[in-house]
């Protein structure tokens, strides 16, 4: 069962929530599943989380969240602010009725969850933050992300075109590395001409500047509930800074998964479900 629910975020912008399998079964009356709220990182989609959503869902009501901007959402000119982002996943916590929920992030929608749990405790139980940097990138990196934009072959021929590319051609792999191909197969959309993406890229790089260019370790240190920092081998966030966020939150744990790089979700599924599996236990029986 794929289901579609659309919520209302800050502005209006409708977002679309996605729930990839049904609740658990065999509660009382009135008792619910404890809520997950899903959120991908930039260029990312609900659907990104599907096979986690799923195991989840044993024993959890989980939804994804396509966020502005992303999917199935709306892609308005503005604004893509960290506030923006913020209020939307809080409008989703509120109006799915999923708090107090635990919050599973990566990368840009991991710094949208831990910003949310710093200004809204009263919505966040827990909170996963899956390969995200605290740490200011600068505005080189900002120039790099142009760039790379800017050589992008679109519109691709074929999907198969689009997992070639994106899993071997591009320069900025390094090995072939075939989840990555079908990471951005699915943010693609066809036309008349051929396969694009779903997203435009002056938003992609406006959200991203929201970021790069400060630190974000204030917000960080404002984290009261438990949080996991979980990191790829092979990712962005490295082992010293990621022990370091651990060090800063209150109530801050540490995991890593090998054979795994930024997408460490989509790497090595297997491996992420044994990082975040006894967290999110010892989080549901606490």
């Amino acid at each position: 069962m794929v289901r579609r629910i659309d919520v209302t975020g800050a502005d209006g912008v409708r977002l679309a929530a996605w729930e990839f399998a049904d609740p658990p079964k065999g509660r009382g009356e009135h008792e619910t599943a404890p809520g997950v709220l899903l959120l991908h990182g930039l260029m990312g989609r609900a659907s990104h989380w599907a096979p986690t959503a799923r195991w989840l869902a044993e024993r959890h009501r989980a939804v994804a969240l396509d966020q502005r901007g992303h999917g199935r959402s709306d892609k308005p000119d503005g604004p893509y602010t960290r506030d923006a982002y913020v209020a939307d996943a809080a409008a989703a916590v509120e109006q799915l009725g999923l708090g107090p929920v635990t919050l599973i992030g990566h990368s840009m929608g991991a710094l949208t969850a831990w910003q949310l749990a710093a200004r809204r405790p009263d919505l966040v139980h827990a909170l996963v933050i899956c390969d995200m940097r605290a740490s200011a990138l600068g505005a080189a990196s900002q120039r790099e992300w142009a760039d790379w934009f800017s050589s992008w072959p679109v519109p691709f021929a074929t999907l198969a075109d689009v997992r070639k590319w994106f899993g071997e051609d591009d320069p900025w792999v390094e090995r072939p590395n075939p989840a990555r191909g079908e990471f951005f197969a699915e943010v693609m959309a066809e036309q008349a001409d051929g396969w694009h993406p779903v997203f435009s890229y002056g938003p992609m790089l406006t959200s991203r500047e929201t970021w790069v260019l400060e630190s974000h370790w204030d917000e960080l240190a404002q984290v009261h509930c438990p949080t996991l920092v979980v990191r790829g081998l092979d990712g962005q966030l490295g082992r010293a800074e990621a022990q370091e966020m651990v060090r800063v939150l209150p109530r801050g744990e540490y995991g890593e998964v090998a054979d795994a790089g930024h997408l460490v979700h989509y790497d090595h599924p297997d491996g992420w479900r044994s990082a975040i599996e006894p967290f999110l236990e010892g989080v549901l029986t606490a």
